[in-house]
């Protein structure tokens, strides 16, 4: 990656399964992706990676990767992967084991870094980053002192207002929160699992959440409820002044 400026699309929460006509809640998630990929390819936007912030299976089988891999595969694109809550890690890393995927890990270009955290926790819904994620990330952000620098992570870190969603979030988020304080070149933290788009801003630090590629939560309820929204993806710009430009896209379903 040799552009000045680093131009992402971030998809969340795709729940695939082995069968690629199952339906999740009513979705058929394998036709969502499929949607959600023809409009952010299309048109003249351009993008140098697509990250992936886990859940990209719900059945937790290899049969849902498989279709995950040939589904963004063919877009022509580097896919940085992590894990969710649904996902079966052994799985995830065998399947997605080599080019154009990476799962975990540290990406860099010129200006940026991009740091994949683990928070999965098996048998779970809610995460937490191990001691040993948060040693690499230490040690990552030392060797990246001179550069912006993005978190990706699948569960979200700061409270959303929604009591349920919330109890689901990341466990040990004052852990995370010390390591940004005292790293004042990480820009901005990008989460999934909640299945909504919001931003908010700690400490000049922004935190982002994106829209699942199928269905989406009621935001600011207590209980659990699906809302009316379609799918949906974020495009960003990482700009190497370390500004970062963002939008979200819904998509219309036809």
């Amino acid at each position: 990656m040799t552009h000045s400026s680093l131009r992402l699309l971030h998809l969340t929460d795709t729940h695939l399964f082995a069968d690629a006509g199952s339906r999740l809640r009513g979705v058929e998630t394998h036709r969502t992706l499929s949607l959600v990929l023809e409009h952010a390819l299309q048109g003249a936007h351009g993008a140098d990676a697509m990250l992936v912030t886990g859940d990209l299976a719900q059945d937790e089988s290899a049969g849902a990767y498989a279709n995950f891999r040939a589904m963004l595969g063919a877009c022509g694109l580097p896919v940085w992967c992590l894990p969710g809550n649904h996902d079966a890690p052994g799985f995830m890393t065998e399947v997605l084991a080599d080019s154009p995927f990476q799962v975990g890990g540290a990406l860099d270009s010129e200006a940026w870094s991009v740091l994949l955290l683990n928070s999965h926790v098996a048998g779970e819904h809610g995460g937490r980053l191990a001691e040993t994620e948060l040693q690499w990330l230490r040690a990552a952000l030392a060797q990246r002192e001179s550069r912006h620098v993005l978190l990706a992570i699948h569960h979200h870190v700061l409270p959303l207002g929604s009591l349920w969603l919330d109890e689901l979030s990341l466990g040990n988020a004052a852990d995370l929160l010390a390591i940004i304080d005292q790293a004042p070149q990480v820009r901005a933290v990008l989460a999934g699992h909640v299945h909504q788009a919001s931003e908010l801003e700690r400490r000049g630090v922004r935190y982002l959440t994106t829209p699942s590629t199928c269905f989406q939560f009621l935001p600011g309820v207590d209980t659990f409820a699906i809302d009316r929204r379609p799918p949906g993806f974020r495009r960003l710009t990482l700009q190497p002044d370390g500004r970062i430009e963002t939008e979200v896209v819904w998509i219309a379903e036809p």
